[in-house]
């Protein structure tokens, strides 16, 4: 088995998350759509909440991938937004009307802001494939 990201070995022998080799190479799965999307969370069992999304828009609700701890709790849950970052989402945001001068009754909006978000890094991804390794 390998991490999804960097391709290393994994393992589910112990030392999850330890500063060690094998704690960082620890196989860990997450959902490619958060489940609290969907009114579910692992942290909270037995309780729904409203769902985000009626129906995924990338249809993968509840499916998951395997990965090493690093890319999963390091890279995937840390995402590195700078402010020239933020400003610039900010613009599309604005672009596509889901700004909110103060929050409203349904998420359609956030719902919007997390489709749009994905389809900046899906982009960003599709542009630097296209030119090729450095």
């Amino acid at each position: 088995m390998r991490c999804a990201i960097c391709e290393c070995q994994l393992h589910r022998n112990g030392d999850y998350a330890k500063p060690t080799v094998k704690g960082r190479s620890h196989a860990t799965e997450h959902h490619y759509v958060a489940e609290r999307f969907f009114g579910r969370s692992a942290n909270r069992r037995g309780i729904i909440r409203e769902r985000l999304f009626a129906q995924c828009p990338w249809s993968l609700e509840g499916k998951k991938e395997t990965y090493c701890y690093e890319c999963h709790e390091e890279l995937l849950h840390n995402p590195v937004l700078l402010p020239a970052d933020v400003a610039q989402f900010t613009k599309l945001v604005k672009s596509r009307g889901l700004t909110e001068v103060t929050k409203e009754q349904g998420r359609e909006k956030l719902a919007g802001r997390i489709v749009l978000f994905h389809e900046v890094i899906a982009a960003g991804l599709k542009t630097l494939l296209e030119e090729g390794p450095d």
